[in-house]
């Protein structure tokens, strides 16, 4: 397992990379000169100038990627002209609240989607199937904003259950901050579940058709104990895939529902860095969302071996 996970770990390493490669040409794919962009028209040519020095645009494209990468070797992701502080620095103050929002949604996600796709599976072809499918494809369908927008509206304005945005950290005042955190989780765990009960049928419709599970009732097995002990645990492998792949599309993908609710997460942190053309602070919310998505999907392979004792690495 060891091998294995070093092995994964420095298979990462050119990923990472290649993101920040991309990550580091963003800044020259806009037409102009990318200081003059983040300072504006107004700018006098001396300011201009400064910011060319200080983010090295003085410098040849090759050396400044060098250098670029030598300073994220460093951990050193740069400085933020708006919020004159380090890059590190704001992306530490913003992530533990995405990280917060993403898991609860997921956990919502598998919360919801496992059962109804276990009972979609059991009772293939019956209006409850068709009932959960058609769940299924309105969660896939329908935009997270959307559904945000129309949460608010109803349990927010109208009902006044919960705030319509905002976050008060759980460490703070646990009500208050799970009072916050609903409307959020509920508007991107909607996705997730759908996706994860169309999974959990698929995969739960394979097995089922198994003969070990034939065999297993033939036993006089209750159908709690197979559907719960045998089919489930044979058709969690997918079912972890999709979970785990479900979390790095929350964390990458939480921006617009971040703000819509006025969530202070990394996705809203971005959207304000490209609206300020903040473009270290842009590359380094992408280096560390790709770095997340890694080891979630290390973490997910690791995984399998628990889920089924078959799965060995060497």
């Amino acid at each position: 397992m060891g091998q294995y996970i070093l092995k994964r770990v420095l298979g990462a390493i050119p990923i990472l990379m290649i993101v920040g490669v991309c990550a580091f040409f963003l800044i020259h794919l806009i037409p102009g000169d990318p200081a003059l962009v983040m300072l504006g028209i107004e700018a006098t040519p001396e300011q201009v100038e400064v910011v060319r020095q200080e983010m090295g645009l003085n410098k040849p494209l090759h050396i400044q990627l060098l250098v670029w990468f030598s300073k994220i070797a460093r951990g050193d992701l740069g400085n933020s002209y708006f919020l004159h502080r380090p890059v590190t620095e704001a992306i530490g103050e913003r992530l533990p609240a995405t990280v917060a929002l993403s898991v609860l949604a997921l956990v919502f996600g598998v919360i919801i989607g496992v059962p109804a796709g276990i009972i979609a599976a059991v009772k293939q072809d019956s209006w409850i199937d068709q009932l959960v499918m058609t769940f299924a494809l309105a969660g896939v369908s329908m935009p997270s904003f959307w559904l945000g927008l129309t949460l608010m509206m109803i349990f927010a304005v109208q009902l006044g259950y919960f705030p319509t945005g905002g976050y008060v950290p759980v460490t703070e005042n646990l009500v208050e901050g799970i009072r916050h955190m609903v409307l959020p989780v509920m508007s991107l765990g909607f996705m997730q579940a759908a996706l994860v009960a169309r999974m959990t049928r698929s995969s739960m419709l394979e097995v089922l058709r198994q003969d070990y599970i034939r065999t297993a009732r033939a036993k006089g097995i209750s159908d709690r104990v197979v559907i719960l002990k045998h089919a489930l645990r044979n058709a969690a492998v997918p079912i972890l895939t999709v979970t785990g792949t479900g979390f790095g599309v929350l964390l990458g993908g939480s921006a617009i529902t971040e703000t819509v609710f006025t969530y202070p997460g990394i996705g809203r942190l971005v959207i304000l860095a490209v609206q300020r053309r903040d473009y270290p602070l842009v590359q380094g919310v992408i280096l560390t969302t790709a770095l997340l998505c890694v080891l979630v999907n290390i973490a997910v392979d690791i995984a399998y071996s628990f889920v089924d004792p078959r799965i060995e690495y060497e």
